[in-house]
């Protein structure tokens, strides 16, 4: 069984992939019974689509590897908090784990009281996160 920093490094190279399209640098992956179902990097700027967060892509190509629309077996790794928007989705889909890197004082979805996860949602935070805070840190100093 392969551990958490190791999808979440894979979640970096997705990360990795947005960085050098001038995208967020963020990067999901989603595994069940320790298998890649679903991957994922921001594309909102290259497909002008607000919703085309790194969650939001893995989270359609997980459900359309399973042919089903629960991810309730499932583990999402992501290198940055979720939004709002993508917790929201993460409810939806009954995802069973969260694993992300950095927090979002700003934007994550743990702002909200009560939580907007499905309430059997489990949540590990701070994988990586020096890594995944980093990577987001360097993208936005060159954008300054």
């Amino acid at each position: 069984m392969l551990d958490d920093e190791y999808y979440m490094g894979l979640a970096l190279r997705e990360a990795q992939k947005a960085y050098d399209n001038d995208e967020v640098p963020v990067g999901a992956i989603i595994v069940c019974e320790n298998k890649i179902i679903g991957k994922g990097y921001n594309q909102v700027e290259q497909l002008k689509d607000a919703t085309a967060h790194a969650e939001m892509i893995a989270i359609t190509a997980a459900s359309n590897y399973l042919g089903n629309k629960y991810l309730q077996n499932c583990t999402l790794y992501v290198t940055l908090e979720p939004c709002v928007m993508c917790g929201g989705a993460m409810h939806w889909t009954q995802v069973n784990r969260i694993v992300y890197g950095a927090s979002d004082p700003r934007g994550g979805f743990s702002k909200l009281t009560p939580s907007v996860l499905h309430p059997k949602t489990q949540v590990i935070c701070g994988i990586m996160e020096d890594d995944c805070a980093a990577m987001l840190k360097r993208f936005f100093q060159s954008k300054r």
